[in-house]
């Protein structure tokens, strides 16, 4: 009788825990793609480019469904997934400010409150969550990178000027949102 109860729960568990394996691998092929992502950027490729970010947001939306639908959630996920996001989101930030699409001084700012936020987070023992400010700032980070990487072609048209001139605008309140968040952490401290 206690190995039927047994058997019963593990086979209960086992999908669970599939699920969840799979949600972790998609956030370390999130953190993988901004090498890629760089590159492509690096050769021009900026179809590519804009193809890898949007794999990357889409596995972000799905690892979390997916942690939330198993119901289990983990230190290391909490601690890695926000990693993931920010090497996906700065690693093309700061090759457009090397470009010379943003100022220098707004990139900085960004690295240095992901790198504070980062630290405060490494000390928590639950990975510190996630503030739903901070999940508005990475959403609105991942359109802006989506409206300025839109791939723009020999014909350039105005359709693909007015996406990236409001790619370029949405940086600037995604940059405000990380202060804000990023004040909210602090105070949380």
């Amino acid at each position: 009788m206690r190995n039927d109860i047994l058997l019963s729960e593990t086979s209960s568990i086992l999908p669970i825990l599939r699920i969840h394996r799979f949600a972790n691998s998609l956030t370390l092929f999130r953190a993988a793609l901004s090498v890629p992502i760089l590159l492509n950027l690096q050769y021009q490729h900026k179809g590519w480019a804009w193809t890898l970010i949007m794999l990357g947001g889409i596995t972000d939306v799905a690892d979390g469904a997916l942690t939330r639908r198993a119901g289990i959630s983990s230190t290391w996920g909490a601690r890695i997934d926000p990693l993931a996001d920010k090497l996906l989101v700065l690693a093309p930030l700061i090759w457009l400010a090397h470009q010379g699409v943003f100022p220098c001084y707004a990139i900085w700012i960004l690295l240095a409150r992901e790198l504070l936020i980062s630290a405060w987070r490494s000390n928590k023992s639950d990975g510190g969550p996630a503030s739903s400010m901070g999940k508005y700032k990475t959403s609105l980070q991942f359109t802006c990178l989506l409206l300025l990487m839109w791939p723009i072609g020999k014909e350039t048209n105005i359709v693909c000027l007015s996406l990236h001139s409001l790619g370029w605008l949405l940086f600037w309140p995604s940059l405000i949102l990380a202060l804000i968040s990023g004040l909210d952490y602090m105070d949380s401290i």
